[in-house]
């Protein structure tokens, strides 16, 4: 294998023009300031990892309002220090001549109930009151109201990182997190419109999708997704039924891509992978599909080689960068990994 792979090829995405394959996964690093603004170390760790021009960075999950959190010493974008603490960030990306999208984030019933008591006193909420593996504290549903308001909140957030000058925003869907806690049968137990069926279990991700589109268009939003995850006490039986009606239902708004989690490599089977996920979303003009999930050198060439799309890599991201974009494209099957460097810098 060699630096001829696809993998080291260009593509458009969305408005981007990147010069590889190769994508900086979100990776929530903790160690923003206690009101949520990116700490000063942020802005090289950013530009680091996108060093390399052409290079397309997603941020670590971002909250999108007080609320929406519930843990400490992760950023918001929900307040002016906020959109100014990121602004440094996106324009020490953007020198590097990379690009960035914002992760936007909701906890859901995955916060952690004594941070929110400390912040305002926010709801421990869900789409459900189920209770998450390893807490105590049982969440309660949301009224139709409170969705309403967390739709234009995550609107709200999309504009906000235009504002700080991100190339577009991903949202979160995936892990367990607040979204996914409405699309999966599993922490969804609701009767109104926003349950008891595959298309009202959607329904919040897409209300959340239109709304961050109108109000910063197709070619600036992706959507990230976990269908065989089973973090934060996810999995359904089955779901392929589901996820199939949501991406079939997100590839009508020909978004910049689609950004799926996808099984480890030994979990991946015939009936366990997301090659249907792929099939629904081939063909969508001006958009991709990510995958991303403990993808080695070459894993990441054979998918790129044989299905095409991006990878993304996070843990491999936070070594020092030369050894992913150096010794990357160089090193031979039967050449060892160089060793890997990890700074506690940031």
């Amino acid at each position: 294998m060699s630096s001829s792979s696809a993998l080291f090829s260009p593509i458009r995405v969305g408005n981007m023009n990147l010069q590889h394959r190769i994508i900086l996964a979100p990776l929530t690093r903790v160690r923003a300031h206690a009101d949520h603004v990116p700490s000063p170390q942020a802005p090289v760790y950013y530009s680091q990892r996108g060093s390399t021009p052409g290079t397309f960075l997603v941020s670590e999950a971002t909250f999108i309002s007080q609320k929406a959190g519930g843990y400490d010493n992760v950023p918001g974008i929900y307040t002016n220090a906020q959109v100014e603490g990121w602004k440094k960030i996106t324009e020490a990306v953007h020198e590097k001549g990379s690009f960035i999208f914002l992760q936007l984030w909701a906890l859901g019933r995955a916060a952690d109930t004594a941070v929110l008591a400390k912040e305002n006193n926010s709801p421990h909420v869900s789409a459900s009151s189920i209770l998450r593996p390893g807490q105590t504290d049982v969440p309660r549903a949301l009224t139709t109201d409170e969705i309403k308001e967390y739709v234009a909140t995550y609107a709200a957030a999309a504009k906000n990182a235009i504002r700080a000058g991100f190339d577009g925003v991903e949202i979160h869907g995936a892990n367990g997190y607040l979204i996914d806690q409405f699309i999966q049968d599993v922490t969804n137990e609701r009767t109104d419109e926003y349950g008891g069926s595959i298309e009202n279990r959607a329904r919040f991700a897409l209300e959340i999708t239109d709304a961050v589109v109108e109000a910063v268009g197709a070619e600036r939003t992706g959507f990230r997704i976990s269908p065989w995850g089973v973090f934060n006490g996810m999995g359904m039986a089955d779901p392929k039924p589901q996820f199939s009606y949501v991406v079939e239902q997100l590839r009508k708004h020909k978004l910049a891509y689609i950004h799926v989690v996808e099984p480890m490599a030994d979990e991946v089977s015939a009936e366990r992978n997301s090659d249907f996920i792929r099939d629904i979303w081939q063909g969508v003009e001006g958009s991709t599909f990510i995958s991303t999930n403990g993808h080695t050198r070459n894993s990441a060439i054979e998918t790129v080689d044989k299905k095409g799309g991006l990878v993304g890599f996070g843990r491999l991201f936070i070594p020092n960068v030369s050894y992913l974009f150096l010794d990357f494209v160089v090193v031979t099957d039967a050449s060892p990994l160089p060793s890997l460097i990890f700074h506690s810098a940031y």
